[in-house]
């Protein structure tokens, strides 16, 4: 039997366990091992987020030529870093003489060059091989030859976005679509000028579960009576259990006796000038696979970026970010971040209690979705897709 929702793709049959008996107000889940085998952890890395598009910063952590992070993309460590023209450029860790790795800091400022700490193979900010020992002595070593590999690079919504595939796909049909997917056009998320916003707070979840069951949570509001009593008092359709993504297009309006996107339902901040009266007073949440969620309030951007470790180990940095002039106002943000650190943190433990039982027997065929949670049906697809032999 393959079931459909309004929304949702057909599940494909191996989601569904052999032989099962399902209602129709039941689709299966993806089984226990999906999210806790290191083998298909493995698979994910090289097949999805080493083929993918991921967000990997902001663009304003790189200011200046010279700047510099280390990040993880699937299994690879990447130097995103800025040219001297300020062009945003990626580097695969790796320096082309023995292997060593280039840089071993998180980040770094100002630097001229990336010289190999082992045997001092030195290149530009372009990735080209500058200097190394005895380097004039061999003339048949070609500078741009030799130079660092480099990884694709983008930057939009006022972050930097890196594909490691050899050939990556096209961001417009993969991460720009899928803005368009969810809100009916670009021009709606166009109007909050993400890339003109700053960050106010940045905070690092360490989460000790699945970076799927974790995309699965964000993308479901079937928990949200249970779970999250802050959000559902400012967002009170959240409660009937159907998630802003749900919808294409549509935003979870504020409660009638709500102010602001706080965590007390008080007065927000400054509204965001280019968004429309439409988008007033609601919430719209994005899923841009594999790795990032953004979600839009009138007065306020939050962004959470997934780097997944482990089978059962996700690291979440949320972004906050505001309006530059409310930044330099000096008017207390508290209200603000602390609704959705709540969600985070409420939601994360509860993604963590879910990944303790997948190793159990009695989970090893999965879970059941109800109709509000069909729409997961189609992102475990895609995923046991990605990865299939």
């Amino acid at each position: 039997m393959t079931i459909t929702d309004r929304g949702s793709s057909p599940v494909p049959p191996e989601l569904q366990s052999a032989g099962a008996s399902l209602s129709q107000s039941l689709v299966r889940t993806l089984p226990g091992r999906a999210y806790s085998s290191p083998e298909t952890f493995a698979k994910e890395q090289e097949r999805i987020f080493e083929q993918q598009w991921c967000c990997v910063a902001r663009s304003s952590d790189l200011p200046r030529p010279g700047d510099f992070q280390t990040v993880q993309v699937g299994r690879e460590s990447i130097i995103v870093s800025r040219n001297r023209a300020g062009a945003a450029r990626a580097f695969f860790n790796v320096c082309r003489h023995r292997g060593a790795r280039l840089c071993t800091a998180e980040r770094g400022t100002g630097k001229r060059s990336f010289q190999c700490p082992y045997h001092a193979w030195t290149y530009d900010l372009d990735g080209r091989l500058m200097a190394a020992p005895n380097l004039t002595k061999m003339p048949d070593v070609g500078r741009d030859e030799y130079g660092l590999h480099q990884a694709h690079v983008r930057e939009w919504l006022g972050y930097v976005w890196v594909s490691v595939a050899d050939v990556p796909s096209s961001f417009e049909e993969t991460v720009m679509a899928a803005v368009r997917t969810r809100l009916g056009d670009l021009e709606s998320i166009d109007h909050y000028g993400i890339d003109t916003l700053e960050v106010g707070r940045r905070i690092r979840y360490d989460v000790g579960a699945n970076w799927k069951l974790i995309v699965e949570n964000f993308m479901e509001c079937y928990h949200c009576a249970t779970i999250h009593p802050e959000l559902t008092e400012v967002l009170p359709e959240f409660a009937e259990g159907f998630a802003a993504q749900y919808f294409v297009g549509h935003g979870a309006a504020f409660g009638e006796e709500v102010e602001g996107f706080t965590v007390d339902g008080s007065e927000g901040l400054t509204r965001i000038p280019g968004i429309s009266d439409g988008q007033d007073r609601r919430y719209y949440a994005v899923t841009i696979r594999p790795n990032v969620f953004v979600n839009l309030v009138p007065d306020h951007v939050i962004v959470h970026r997934m780097t997944p470790l482990a089978p059962d180990r996700t690291i979440v940095e949320c972004d906050w970010l505001f309006l530059p002039e409310v930044l330099t106002s000096g008017v207390d943000l508290e209200k603000s971040v602390r609704l959705f650190d709540l969600v985070n943190q409420q939601d994360f433990e509860a993604c963590e209690r879910c990944q303790a039982a997948t190793d159990s027997k009695k989970y090893a065929q999965g879970g059941v979705l109800v109709p509000s949670e069909h729409h997961l049906a189609e992102f475990q697809a895609w995923a046991t897709a990605a990865i299939a032999d």
